[in-house]
């Protein structure tokens, strides 16, 4: 049996709650349909990540059930969980926290919308003001790749890395999304999804018009660096966005 130290330990059965509470969102915004769909999570300090077990019903899906596995997506013996077999994704997530150690949160849902974009293999333009707050842009497609080894991750890491975008569109599967937390990461599924349905919509009733980089460009700086910060921060952000421009020559 594994045994943690004690601050280790208190970050897994966290990690644990966290990740079956945040399955419930998933259920509650509409994006998976039987026990299809998955988060997970990094541990914090620690070579760790907890993902949900396969084929479980999310109604039934508790702390105690969640699968912690090792950056390999082994799951670690005599831990609670690990007598189930973890989610048929967990070799593309574990793939994603080993390549990607900024990446603290994985989701994958098989969202209506976005999975229709992913069929025709075709991304979704950055055609409104939401999005570029989001994503800094379109919403990119990933190669096709099967189920069951590191092919997903591998094209998810290929895709994402270097783009601001933290949602992808695997081929012919769906949308997989990253965050610097697993409830960042819900997040990008749930804006995802939202951005799929409402070009989707624009695309069917006429022409999309296109917003222009710069635009995009200084809705994305605001919306990461400026929205929701305190009124001083926010005075601050504004200076800094006015009098510091990127080497792209971009007011972040």
């Amino acid at each position: 049996m594994t045994e943690f130290t004690a601050e280790i330990q208190a970050a897994v059965d966290a990690t644990r709650a966290e990740i079956a509470r945040l399955h419930d969102e998933l259920v509650r915004y509409g994006l998976v349909v039987w026990t299809g769909g998955n988060v997970s999570g990094r541990v914090p300090g620690a070579d760790l990540f907890v993902i949900k077990p396969s084929g479980v019903s999310y109604a039934d899906l508790a702390p105690a059930n969640m699968i912690v596995c090792d950056l390999d997506g082994v799951a670690v013996p005599g831990t609670p969980g690990s007598d189930r077999s973890p989610s048929s994704d967990t070799a593309a997530h574990a793939y994603v926290y080993r390549n990607m150690p900024e990446v603290g949160g994985v989701v994958h849902t098989h969202s209506t919308y976005a999975v229709a974009w992913a069929a025709r293999g075709e991304e979704i333009p950055c055609v409104i003001t939401g999005m570029a707050d989001e994503f800094g842009g379109p919403i990119p497609v990933g190669p096709f790749a099967i189920i069951g080894d590191d092919s997903i991750g591998r094209g998810i890491v290929d895709t994402l890395r270097g783009h601001r975008s933290r949602a992808v569109l695997m081929q012919n599967h769906g949308p997989f999304t990253i965050g610097v937390s697993a409830k960042d990461a819900v997040k990008a599924a749930v804006m995802c999804e939202d951005a799929a349905r409402t070009v989707h919509l624009a695309r069917e009733a006429g022409p999309l018009l296109p917003i222009s980089q710069e635009k995009i460009d200084a809705l994305y700086a605001r919306y990461q660096n400026v929205y929701g910060q305190p009124c001083d921060e926010r005075r601050h952000a504004d200076r800094h966005h006015d009098e510091s421009p990127d080497a792209a020559g971009v007011h972040r």
